[in-house]
């Protein structure tokens, strides 16, 4: 029998397999719908995050939110969830070896939730879900084969606060998220197999 969310957790609450374990104040492991269609993958969480335990509660987490609701969708109705569970100091970027501890993690968080498409935000998840040194602004808006589902890279809204051409960028990605989301469930209604793309 497959393990559960709640299962995981449990696993990880006290992690301490990486140095972050002694320097965060909460584990952040996730948050939304067990059984969403559409899964967000983020980098680390922040200082706000770091407090509350949640992923995306800070600015960024509010653009997320206003570009959902653009798309007629609500933050409960996907999950959210980052590459690291802990908060790196000084919000650096996380570390080879903390994504290494990490990652098999989120892996497990996306076989569980079995989304139809993976939306990838930022360079590090990208890099991480896709398996590939990429950069974000050649993959962004482009669609790729995962195990089973779609791997959607886009902009950090986090970088759509700090460049306006970024956030233009990302509401048409949203977009075209929106009619991925719309076909896949049509096809799933029709009983079709998914279309099957190629990685690069």
């Amino acid at each position: 029998m497959s393990k559960t969310l709640a299962e995981l957790y449990e696993e990880l609450k006290d992690c301490k397999k990486c140095s972050l374990g002694k320097t965060r104040t909460n584990l952040v492991f996730g948050f939304g719908d067990e059984n969403a269609d559409l899964m967000f993958v983020g980098e680390a969480p922040g200082r706000n995050e770091d407090i509350q335990g949640k992923p995306f509660v800070g600015a960024a987490g509010q653009l997320l939110d206003k570009l959902l609701n653009s798309i007629g969708l609500e933050r409960s109705q996907a999950y959210i969830a980052n590459v690291l569970k802990c908060r790196p100091p000084q919000n650096r970027d996380p570390l080879p070896h903390e994504i290494e501890v990490c990652k098999p993690f989120l892996l497990e968080q996306i076989e569980i939730i079995k989304p139809k498409v993976v939306c990838t935000l930022g360079r590090f998840a990208t890099q991480v879900i896709l398996d590939k040194n990429v950069t974000i602004s050649k993959v962004r808006g482009k669609c790729f084969d995962g195990n089973g589902h779609y791997i959607f890279p886009i902009y950090h809204p986090a970088a759509a606060l700090y460049q306006r051409t970024n956030l233009v960028d990302l509401k048409a990605d949203f977009l075209k998220l929106k009619e991925i989301l719309s076909d896949e469930t049509k096809k799933s209604s029709q009983g079709e197999e998914p279309e099957q793309l190629m990685l690069f």
